[in-house]
């Protein structure tokens, strides 16, 4: 049985940097996290990520956008339509960058939904997922700690209606209010599409937007058990300090090494 590819996140500004740290501690992937202003402006500065890109030759490299406050579904159209432009801009540059998926977020930075529309999130990311398709990129939504993609019967109906794959942040589930009251369990993220999970985020949990490792192997085994039933081959080490990620790293390393197998590669 193949074990999944452990990814490391851009956390790094100097990407060679980055790929020797990653290098040195065993990771095989990069999970390559974009912020509104760090996209390029132009061509100077398309060129000049393509080149930073380039020097992680080697390594498989996935994308994440962390746009907060940029939703396909607001109710004001304009703020709709720009949305729909950015994120369609992002799935061009990925095409152009070799990238084969790319994580999205619905109400990322937002308190409630309010200032959303279902109908429209579901038709406009629909449309995205189609765009991205045509471009060669698997669009894939991730689970939040609160909002709609928190609630695991309303993360179902994105996916199943919009054809969205899952980034599945074991964090945010662990957090979330669905499962910490015991309405729903993780594996509900998961179980109605377990064919559509391609991307994971390991880390204990979300306290106040910042990720905390596990202490131990108990911490995630449960988690890191469903992980281990799916076709997930992407399991990204989702902190951004060297020590946690190392610890986190360690833990993970001991789970695998002590009968935590892997499924299927995909």
């Amino acid at each position: 049985m193949n074990l999944p590819t452990l990814a490391i996140c851009n956390f790094i500004p100097d990407t060679a940097a980055l790929r020797k740290l990653a290098v040195l501690h065993g990771f095989s992937g990069v999970d390559w996290t974009f912020k509104v202003e760090d996209l390029p402006r132009n061509q100077v500065e398309e060129s000049r990520l393509l080149r930073d890109i380039s020097l992680l030759n080697g390594m498989e490299v996935r994308y994440h956008c962390a746009f907060k406050g940029v939703d396909l579904g607001d109710e004001d159209d304009g703020k709709a339509d720009s949305a729909m432009e950015l994120f369609q801009k992002v799935c061009r540059l990925v095409s152009r960058l070799e990238g084969k998926f790319m994580t999205v977020h619905l109400g990322l930075g937002r308190k409630s939904p309010e200032g959303l529309s279902w109908d429209r999130t579901i038709s406009s990311l629909a449309n995205l997922v189609s765009y991205a398709e045509d471009l060669g990129v698997h669009l894939c939504l991730e689970n939040l700690a609160s909002g709609w993609s928190s609630r695991p019967q309303l993360f179902e109906k994105l996916i199943r209606k919009t054809g969205a794959g899952i980034s599945l942040d074991i964090g945010h589930a662990r957090v979330c209010q669905s499962v910490q009251c015991q309405i729903y369990e993780l594996e509900d993220f998961v179980m109605p599409h377990p064919e559509r999970v391609f991307n994971a985020h390991i880390y204990h949990e979300e306290i106040d937007d910042r990720h905390v490792p596990p202490e131990c192997v108990e911490d995630v085994r449960g988690r890191l058990d469903l992980l281990r039933s799916l076709s997930c081959g992407w399991w990204v080490l989702e902190l951004r300090e060297k020590a946690p990620l190392l610890a986190t790293l360690n833990i993970v390393r001991e789970y695998l090494e002590n009968g935590g197998s892997y499924a299927a590669s995909r």
